[in-house]
């Protein structure tokens, strides 16, 4: 089941430029990694795709769903770069609740919350008060959140903003364990974000895709001599460059 806009525009007011114009893009199975600078278009993007935003022209399907129906809301998930923790609830209470305003029912998301908190490695912190998280297992708690109802996308915008290297390790660790059910799709304008178990890179660059690929292929654009922990920092600047040279 692919996630596909097909002749997308978006303008935030009729008469300003569009921030995406024309946008085809499909969403490759697995983790992939959206680059782009700070008006690239990436947060409008994953707000089309949440189905919190409809195109002013342009479809957005996913499989035989089509963005705005209840059953596609169901099936994209989008967590926001900040996570906020619920003041009094558990980590488990806070999941379940999320999952309640998705519209489940009071005991199968109290029953589904412990199992969101498993796949994101979380269960045993499944009782602790959200607000004694750390920042790493908060965002985790986000993500629990975002996939009790079984969504089959995950939307992550700016997901690793303010954590250490640490726990950006160990947040990328928990996404590459849930790409063989789900497929993720994370923004970023950090380029330390691109690990190596992504699976495929976006770079957007004023409402444009200008490179939609494999991360191999992707980081095969640095140049030969850069230092191997430069690489995807030199793929990236030289798309960049080329895009300017067109």
């Amino acid at each position: 089941m692919l996630l596909r806009l097909h002749n997308c525009t978006y303008a935030y007011k009729p008469w300003n430029r569009p921030v995406l114009h024309g946008l085809d893009y499909t969403l490759a199975p697995g983790l992939t990694v959206l680059l782009g600078p700070n008006g690239a278009g990436k947060s409008t993007l994953l707000r089309l795709v949440a189905s919190t935003m409809a195109p002013r022209t342009g479809t957005i399907t996913l499989g035989n769903l089509t963005a705005g129906s209840g059953a596609y809301r169901r099936a994209v998930a989008w967590m926001p770069q900040q996570i906020t923790a619920m003041t009094g609830l558990t980590a488990r209470e806070q999941v379940a609740y999320t999952g309640w305003l998705k519209g489940m029912n009071r005991r199968d998301a109290w029953d589904a919350s412990i199992r969101a908190l498993a796949r994101v490695d979380l269960t045993e912190q499944a009782d602790s008060k959200a607000r004694h998280l750390s920042d790493g297992q908060l965002r985790r708690v986000g993500v629990a959140s975002a996939l009790i109802h079984d969504a089959r996308v995950l939307l992550l915008d700016e997901p690793t903003a303010g954590m250490d290297p640490q726990q950006r390790r160990m947040f990328r660790d928990v996404l590459g364990s849930l790409t063989g059910e789900v497929h993720v799709l994370l923004s970023t304008h950090d380029v330390t974000d691109l690990a190596e178990e992504s699976d495929h890179v976006t770079v957007l660059d004023e409402g444009r895709v200008i490179y939609n690929g494999g991360t191999a292929a992707f980081l095969a654009h640095a140049p030969p001599d850069v230092a191997p922990g430069r690489v995807a920092e030199a793929a990236y600047t030289a798309l960049s460059a080329r895009q300017f040279t067109i």
